[in-house]
């Protein structure tokens, strides 16, 4: 029935010419058309159905006036986009086959990458790739490794600047060096530790350089001492050698600490120049006045009378040296126990046998290595006697060069208490040497009865002393020859 109607309805059709297309019978749209209007009455189809092709027409033309306002940009782009799709499609057809050229390049390209980097065969690209990442992963610690250096001469220069009393700063140092020294020990292989490692000897030495000068400083306290050595010890173990076949224990430590201490008491007598240099003067003075031979005859305008200066002189170095040497030894002994033990024995002055008429000396093991404090008190009394010799002739007066020897025989007793009694080295001094052979009797050493009357008061005072006591608190009295009566107090 529709392809009826369309038939009858084709001469009505637009012309050619006109834009709009002419529907065919196939057509979905002109179907469905037909086939309602075979089910209309005749009275609707001239009244009804002309207003509704209109108001559809009408709806339809605002729709698509409404499109056309909203889809504007979009419609034209795609004009734009049509007009150009004529140049791209061949473009696009060409790299499409070029891309299918070279799928199979790229399969194999991929296939033998993975064949090259697999994690199963070893390549070197890839271990340099893992080292790097080994080393990203640890940058902290390694910057805190390459400050190590930094921070032990860091710690080493303040130490230096505080001195001795710095123990924080110290501590500090040894620490770091043992955490190098570990790190040197588990990775021995690492240039990198090597590297850190040898700056840190460079720093230690100068770490022991800084303690080793601490040690000849002034009025070192025995705290201050011990931690010093204890220090020296851990910063320079080869000082501290193992016993060997003398009995030596406290190795080169000992050497090095008397040498220190003994720089320090040369330094602090060589302060007394000034007074050196007056006594000087006065020996010249009493060379010169005294006659060099007994035909000569004695002149007395010209007799020497001095000795006030030289006095001062020995009085300073004399107190001087009896602190000093004291302080040495028996911070020796406290910072070198064990070894102070074993060498008791031999610290005994080695008398010449020409001073004491003893024609027999014994002759020491060749095997024997001594300890240090064996013989430093001797050689502490030989500069001593050194001094005396050459100025305590100057003294004239008695009661001054008696109070001299008594100073000497308390510096004697001072030592005593620490095995280095020297006191009976007194008589030496009023004994004449090779070089005083030509002297006058009266040359300004003490006689033997001059030494001997001041032995016999120094020790009538030391009983004294001893007898005060021994006698406060117990009831007990010194008999006539003390002349010292002490009764008890409770």
């Amino acid at each position: 029935m529709a392809d009826t109607l369309y038939e009858l309805l084709v001469p009505y059709f637009d012309k050619p010419t006109s834009p709009r297309p002419v529907p065919t019978s196939n057509d979905p749209v002109t179907s469905k058309y037909l086939s309602r209007l075979t089910t209309l009455p005749l009275s609707s189809l001239a009244s009804q159905e002309p207003q509704s092709l209109a108001q559809s027409s009408h709806s339809t033309l605002l729709s698509i006036q409404s499109l056309s306002s909203r889809s504007n940009a979009a419609i034209i782009a795609s004009a734009d986009h049509f007009a150009t799709l004529h140049e791209t499609l061949p473009i696009l057809a060409e790299e499409v086959d070029q891309l299918q050229t070279q799928i199979p390049k790229l399969d194999q390209s991929a296939v033998t990458f993975s064949t090259t980097y697999s994690r199963s065969t070893e390549n070197e690209m890839l271990d340099r790739r893992k080292r790097a990442l080994l080393m990203e992963r640890n940058a902290d610690r390694l910057s805190d490794i390459l400050d190590l250096p930094t921070l032990l001469s860091s710690a080493i220069s303040s130490s230096a600047a505080q001195g001795a009393s710095s123990v924080t700063n110290y501590a500090t140092a040894l620490d770091l060096y043992s955490h190098i020294k570990r790190l040197h020990l588990l990775y021995s292989d690492s240039p990198l530790v090597n590297s850190i490692y040898a700056q840190t000897e460079s720093a230690m030495q100068d770490l022991t350089s800084h303690l080793i000068a601490s040690l000849q400083g002034q009025n070192i306290k025995l705290a201050a001492g011990m931690r010093t050595i204890g220090w020296l010890r851990r910063v320079a173990p080869e000082l501290e050698t193992t016993k060997n076949r003398g009995g030596n224990t406290e190795g080169l430590l000992g050497y090095l600490f008397l040498v220190c201490r003994l720089s320090t008491l040369v330094n602090t007598l060589a302060a007394l120049e000034p007074l050196r240099q007056l006594a000087d003067q006065e020996s010249r003075t009493r060379l010169r006045n005294t006659p060099r031979s007994a035909g000569a005859g004695k002149s007395n305008g010209n007799a020497y009378q001095g000795g006030q200066q030289s006095e001062r002189y020995l009085k300073k170095y004399i107190e001087i040296f009896r602190e000093q040497s004291f302080a040495i030894i028996s911070m020796y002994k406290s910072i070198f126990p064990a070894s102070t033990d074993e060498t008791a024995a031999e610290i005994k002055l080695p008398f010449k046998s020409s001073n004491l008429g003893s024609n027999s000396q014994q002759k020491p093991t060749q095997d024997a290595s001594p300890s240090a404090l064996a013989t430093f008190p001797s050689y502490l009394t030989d500069l001593l006697f050194d001094t005396l010799k050459q100025y305590l002739p100057n003294v004239q007066d008695k009661t001054s060069k008696e109070s001299l020897l008594t100073q000497i025989l308390y510096c004697a007793g001072s030592l005593g208490r620490l095995g280095g009694d020297f006191s009976l080295m007194v008589a030496m001094l009023g004994s004449r040497g090779e070089d005083d052979s030509d002297s006058s009797e009266d040359d300004g050493k003490p006689g033997e009865g001059e030494w001997v009357e001041v032995m016999k008061k120094h020790r009538e005072l030391a009983g004294r002393l001893e007898a005060l006591a021994s006698g406060v608190g117990t009831g007990k009295t010194a008999d006539k020859g003390g002349s010292l009566r002490v009764k008890s107090r409770y």
